[in-house]
């Protein structure tokens, strides 16, 4: 079926996303002060990463979990304990190892020898923001554990359900350059991360004020930025997002996209769609639809723009979109084929 066939049989969505009416000027007067507290906080630690940051925002914004690519050393644990530090939220770091079990995520039941029972012990994943550091160290069973506590928002324990805190956001690492012991994620598993973010070197001037700030003790792990917003803010955030305006046309916009990743000979031509072997699932247009609302909130409006779509296109396709092994030994990168998607599909 042709695109516009497809697009043709989509239905007259409802306006907003829980019916309750788009955001008042003073509900996006409050966003901006809160988002402009959070952002100033964050570069009071942080040098440089301004699109991690907006990464991390609207990832917590949308509700969903971001995974971090990247080589050592660039500051992923250091941004994440930071934005924690900003809305007041408990931040936990969970080293991955092959030898980490679902128990040391999750929690456990342990014995107490004072009383002859056993009492629960939560694990470290119940906080509302868990740095996964290397998460592709840890075994295929840890990561399914940690992968079902950031769909379900729960663990069970001893046949006794935990749920997990509000906001909850999970940030897990993976590095590229070291692949020995290591147990690369399943894509069922990477569709379930709302954003990939691949985390880039400074720039010469952004790495000497690293060097400066060391010397001023600003990026001591003891040194705290202060809080600038409460997690009902974040909720707040997140209830407002929910209502932005996304008009018929964007989402017909967001299943084009979508349709032509699954079907791309027909748009980018033979010669690059041979390089896509499976498509992006429906959790993408999901996914353009809850980031596409955050972003616009980031940016101070209560309706969606195609340019949104636009700007979040590497971050919600490049680990949907995947590609063949004739990709990797020609040396083709998923952005490519994504912009290439792009500029197929007409901008409304």
């Amino acid at each position: 079926m042709e695109l516009q066939q497809e697009q043709q049989r989509q239905g007259e969505p409802s306006i907003h996303g829980d019916g309750r009416g788009a955001p008042s000027e003073a509900e996006l007067a409050r966003a901006a002060d809160v988002l402009r507290g959070i952002s100033e906080a964050y570069s009071a630690k942080m040098v440089g990463q301004e699109r991690l940051r907006s990464s991390l925002l609207v990832a917590l914004i949308a509700g969903g979990h971001i995974l971090l690519e990247s080589v050592p050393g660039l500051a992923k644990t250091t941004a994440a304990s930071t934005l924690a530090d900003t809305v007041s939220g408990r931040f936990k770091r969970i080293q991955c190892t092959p030898d980490l079990l679902p128990s040391d995520i999750t929690g456990n039941q342990v014995y107490d020898a004072s009383s002859g029972s056993f009492r629960t012990v939560l694990g470290p994943v119940h906080a509302n923001f868990v740095l996964l550091d290397e998460i592709n160290r840890s075994s295929a069973k840890t990561q399914s554990a940690m992968l079902e506590a950031m769909q379900e928002h729960q663990t069970t324990i001893g046949g006794e359900v935990h749920r997990l805190p509000k906001p909850f956001l999970v940030m897990a690492t993976q590095n590229p350059i070291e692949q020995e012991g290591t147990y690369a994620l399943p894509e069922a598993q990477l569709d379930r991360f709302l954003l990939k973010e691949i985390v880039e070197y400074p720039s010469p001037q952004e790495e000497f004020a690293v060097l400066e700030r060391i010397d001023t003790g600003a990026l001591d792990p003891e040194h705290h930025v202060r809080s600038t917003a409460t997690l009902d803010d974040v909720l707040m955030l997140q209830d407002i997002a929910r209502r932005i305006h996304v008009s018929p046309a964007i989402r017909n916009y967001i299943v084009g996209l979508s349709y032509v990743t699954r079907n791309p000979a027909a748009y980018i031509g033979e010669e690059r769609a041979r390089y896509v072997k499976y498509g992006a699932s429906p959790r993408g247009s999901i996914a353009f639809l809850q980031c596409s609302r955050a972003l616009a909130l980031l940016n101070g409006r209560a309706h969606v723009l195609p340019e949104d779509i636009q700007t979040l296109r590497h971050l919600v396709l490049r680990h949907r979109v995947l590609l063949t092994f004739e990709a990797e030994a020609d040396g083709v990168r998923s952005e490519e084929l994504i912009d290439a998607v792009f500029a197929a599909v007409p901008t409304p």
